[in-house]
C-alpha cells in the first residue's frame, strides 16, 4: 500500500509529499506521515532545508472530520506541528489549491510559506460549530496581526494569496512551477543564513493590544454581528483574546478546552451533520451512474421579473448565455434594467469589477420573441403562479425549442405532472424551484416528475452546481417540501393568533430559535397581497389577513401590514388596528383567548413543521430526512447550527415532540396537531429520523 506521506531529498532540501485525495486531509496516518518525515528530515545531516509540498488539486485542506467524536488517535496534529516548529532548518510549506484548517495551521508551524496567485487560505472551522484546535488562534493572530487574524477566524472565510500576503501570512508568491520555486525559495533562505523565528514567538504584530488590551473590544465591535444563540463565536472570541492577554502556552491550552467544549455540543453536531447532508442531497441512489447530463450551452427564462431576473443573472454569472424572454418591451427592459442595476450595486460593493459586470451583460440576450428560444438547451419558465398561465407558456415552448430542450417550471407549488402533461415531451419536463431573491439565495428544489427522465434530472443537478446553487431532489405534491412546512407553520402561527397571542410573541419566539425573521415580519416583507391573492384563486379564507388587506395594509411596501412602519423604516412596529382585529377574528371564531408561553409558542411552531416533514417522508416526497434540512437551512433561515428540522426533531427526542403534539391538539382542538403515522412509530420504536435510510422519490401513480 502506497504512503500518504512520501520523503525524498532534492539536492539538499528535503521535499516532504502529502499524497491523500481527493483533498490531502489530515486523517491517522497523515498525521503520523508528517511526523516522521519531519523527524527524520530534520535529523539528516545532508538536509540543509525541507519543503512540505501536496500532490493533487490542493494543499491540505483540513481534518478529516470523520474522525470527530471518535477515540483520538496519536500523533494530534498539535504534536505534529510542535515538531515542525523545533526543526532547526528552514521549512517552507508550499501552497496551491487550499490550505484551511488544520492545513492552515500546519502551514503556520513552517518557518515560510509561499503560494501559487490561485491559492487561499482560511480557518473555517467556526462553520462547523467548533474553533481552530491546532494553535491557529494562537500563531494567526502573531503573523499576521489580530486586525486581520480576528475577522478571518470568526467568519471563517478563507482570503487570497494575494490577501495572505499583504498580511505577512505568506511570504512569497511563486509564478510557474510551485515546488521548483519553493525549493528555490528554501534554497535562498539558507543561502542568506535566514534567521529561524517560529511563528509563536512572533509578538510585534500583537504588541500593542498586548500593551492595551482594551483595545480588543474594538476589533470585536468592527466585526460584530448577531449570533442568536449560536456558542463558537462567543468561545472564539474569548479564546482569541487570550492570545493578548496569555502567554502562548497558556492561550494554547485555552484553545483546547474551547476546542474540545464545543466539538462535543449539540451545535457542533449540528453543522457537521448539515456538512454532510448538503454533499448528499444530490445523490439520486435510483438513477444509474451510467447517466449523464446533457451540456447546457445556452440556456433560456421565461418573464423578466423579479424571479426570471434573478433566475437569468445566475446563468450569466456561470458564463453560460441566456435569452430571457417577455410578453412586451416595456416588460423586457424594465427587467433588464433591474438586472443591470443589480450588477451596478454589487460592483459598488467590490463584488465584481466593470468589466465582469460588461461581460455578464453581454451574455444575456432580451427579446418578445419566443422563437429566440429555438437553440437553448434548458428552459425555465418563470412567470405567474398560475396553472393555466404556465399551460399556456409550456404549449409555446413545445413548438420552439428543440424535441430534446429541458423544460422546467419554477413553480412553487403547482402540479409539475399537470405542467408536463400539457407538451408532448414529459420525460424532459421538470421543477427547478429557485428561491428569491434567485440571484442570491443558495436553494433549488429540484421536483421530479413522474415520468421526468434520468438525464433530465442529471442535467438539473448539474446545472444547479454550475450557477452554485445546492440542489435537493423533491416529488410532486402541493408545495413541495419547503413550502408545504412552510404552510403548516403559517396555519400553526395563525391558530395562535386566534387563541391569545400576538403578531409580536409568535415572532419573537421564531427569533428567539434563531431564524433571522418570525413568520409575520417575513409575511409583511413579502407582501400580504400574494397571499391574499393566492387565497381569492383558490376560494380560501383567512379573517386576520384578508381583513388587513382589505384596508389596504400590505406589508412594508405600504408603511403597515402586520405590523406598522414608520418613516421608509423596516423596523416592525406593533399595531392596535392589527391586534383589534385579531381579538375580533377570536370572538367571532367562539374561541377564548388566553396568554400563551414562548415554549408553547415556540414548540407548536417548531413541532408543526416536523410533524409536516414526518409527512412527506411518509408519501415519498423527500429521499432523505436530511435532505429536508438541507431545504430548511438554505431556503428558509433555520439556523444551521440547529441542524435543520429533522435532525433537531432527533437532538429533542421524537417521544417528548409526539407528546406535546397530542397535548397541544388536544388543548387547542386543532388536528392538524395530531402526530404523523411515522413520528409515532419511529417514538414508539425508540428511533430517530436518522436511522431512516434514502429512499428514491415515489412517482405518482
Amino acid at each position: 500500500m502506497m504512503s500518504v506521506v512520501s520523503l525524498r531529498n532534492e539536492g539538499d532540501v528535503a521535499v516532504i509529499t502529502v499524497d491523500n485525495p481527493p483533498v490531502n486531509a489530515l486523517k491517522h496516518e497523515v498525521r503520523a506521515g508528517l511526523l516522521d518525515a519531519f523527524k527524520k528530515a530534520g535529523a539528516d545531516a545532508n538536509v540543509k532545508a525541507i519543503v512540505l509540498n501536496c500532490a493533487g488539486r490542493t494543499f491540505i485542506a483540513g481534518a478529516d472530520i470523520t474522525e470527530f467524536g471518535k477515540p483520538p488517535k496519536e500523533p494530534g496534529l498539535s504534536e505534529v506541528i510542535a515538531t515542525i516548529e523545533n526543526v532547526q532548518k528552514p521549512t517552507v510549506a508550499a501552497i496551491h489549491g487550499t490550505a484551511l484548517g488544520g492545513g492552515l495551521e500546519t502551514a503556520l508551524g513552517c518557518h515560510f510559506r509561499v503560494a501559487v496567485a490561485t491559492a487561499k487560505v482560511g480557518l473555517p472551522e467556526i462553520k462547523l460549530g467548533i474553533l481552530p484546535g491546532a494553535g491557529g488562534t494562537q500563531r494567526l493572530p502573531r503573523l499576521a496581526g489580530m486586525e486581520k487574524a480576528f475577522p478571518m477566524i470568526i467568519s471563517g472565510d478563507p482570503i487570497s494569496a494575494k490577501d495572505a500576503l499583504a498580511h505577512g501570512i505568506v511570504d512569497e508568491i511563486i509564478d510557474g512551477d510551485l515546488l521548483a520555486g519553493a525549493i528555490a525559495f528554501a534554497k535562498k533562505k539558507v543561502a542568506e543564513g535566514a534567521k529561524l523565528v517560529r511563528v509563536r514567538d512572533r509578538e510585534e504584530k500583537i504588541a500593542d493590544l498586548k500593551a492595551n488590551p482594551d483595545k480588543f473590544n474594538d476589533i470585536i465591535a468592527a466585526n460584530s454581528k448577531k449570533n442568536r444563540g449560536e456558542e463558537a463565536p462567543v468561545v472564539t472570541t474569548e479564546v482569541l483574546r487570550g492570545a493578548i492577554t496569555k502567554s502562548f502556552d497558556e492561550g494554547l491550552k485555552g484553545e483546547r478546552e474551547g476546542f474540545m467544549k464545543l466539538v462535543v455540543g449539540d451545535q457542533s453536531k449540528a453543522k457537521r451533520h448539515y456538512f454532510f447532508a448538503e454533499r448528499e442531497a444530490a445523490k439520486v441512489p435510483d438513477m444509474s451512474k451510467d447517466v449523464k447530463p446533457k451540456t447546457v450551452k445556452k440556456a433560456g427564462v421565461i418573464g423578466a421579473g423579479t424571479m426570471g431576473g434573478g433566475i437569468t443573472m445566475n446563468f450569466a454569472n456561470a458564463g453560460i448565455p441566456v435569452t430571457i424572454v417577455e410578453m412586451t418591451e416595456e416588460a423586457l427592459n424594465r427587467g433588464l434594467g433591474i438586472i443591470r442595476k443589480n450588477y451596478e450595486n454589487t460592483m459598488r460593493r467590490g463584488g465584481i469589477s466593470q468589466a465582469d459586470l460588461d461581460k455578464r451583460m453581454s451574455l444575456i440576450k432580451g427579446s418578445t420573441d419566443f422563437n429566440d428560444l429555438s437553440d437553448a438547451d434548458l428552459v425555465i419558465e418563470a412567470v405567474f403562479e398560475e396553472m393555466p398561465i404556465k399551460k399556456e407558456v409550456f404549449a409555446k415552448l413545445e413548438k420552439v425549442t428543440r424535441p430534446d430542450t429541458i423544460l422546467a417550471t419554477n413553480t412553487s407549488y403547482l402540479n409539475v405532472d399537470e405542467i408536463a402533461a400539457t407538451t408532448g415531451r414529459v420525460p424532459n419536463v421538470l421543477g427547478m424551484h429557485f428561491f428569491s431573491p434567485a440571484n442570491v439565495m443558495k436553494l433549488l428544489e429540484i421536483v421530479r416528475g413522474k415520468n421526468t427522465s434520468d438525464e433530465a434530472l442529471a442535467t438539473a443537478i448539474d446545472v444547479a452546481r454550475k450557477i452554485n446553487k445546492v440542489p435537493t431532489i423533491v416529488g410532486v405534491c402541493h408545495g413541495f417540501v419547503g413550502n408545504r412546512m412552510l404552510k403548516a407553520r403559517g396555519i400553526e402561527a395563525e391558530s395562535l393568533l386566534l387563541e391569545g397571542a400576538l403578531p409580536q410573541e409568535v415572532d419573537a419566539a421564531t427569533t428567539g430559535f434563531g431564524f433571522p425573521m418570525g413568520p409575520f415580519a417575513m409575511s409583511d416583507l413579502a407582501g400580504l397581497d400574494i397571499g391574499w391573492r393566492i387565497r381569492k384563486a383558490m376560494g380560501q379564507k383567512s379573517e386576520i389577513f384578508d381583513s388587513l388587506c382589505e384596508l389596504g395594509r400590505y406589508g412594508q411596501k405600504t408603511g403597515s401590514g402586520v405590523y406598522r412602519y414608520e418613516g421608509g423604516s423596516r423596523t416592525p412596529i406593533p399595531d392596535e388596528v392589527t391586534e383589534q382585529i385579531i381579538v375580533n377574528a377570536s370572538k367571532n371564531a367562539g374561541i377564548k383567548r388566553r396568554p400563551i408561553s414562548q415554549q408553547e409558542i415556540g414548540e407548536r411552531l417548531i413541532f408543526s413543521m416536523i410533524n409536516e416533514g414526518a409527512r412527506i417522508l411518509e408519501e415519498g416526497i423527500a429521499m432523505r430526512p436530511s435532505d429536508i434540512d438541507v431545504v430548511y437551512v438554505n431556503g428558509y433561515g433555520w439556523p444551521v447550527w440547529q441542524g435543520g428540522p429533522m435532525f433537531y426533531a432527533d437532538l429533542v427526542g421524537l417521544p417528548y415532540i409526539v407528546e406535546k403534539l397530542e397535548g397541544y391538539a388536544k388543548e387547542s382542538g386543532n388536528e392538524h396537531l395530531q402526530p404523523a403515522a411515522l413520528l409515532k412509530r419511529l417514538a414508539a420504536e425508540g428511533r430517530g429520523f436518522s436511522s431512516l435510510g434514502v429512499s428514491p422519490i415515489k412517482k405518482a401513480a
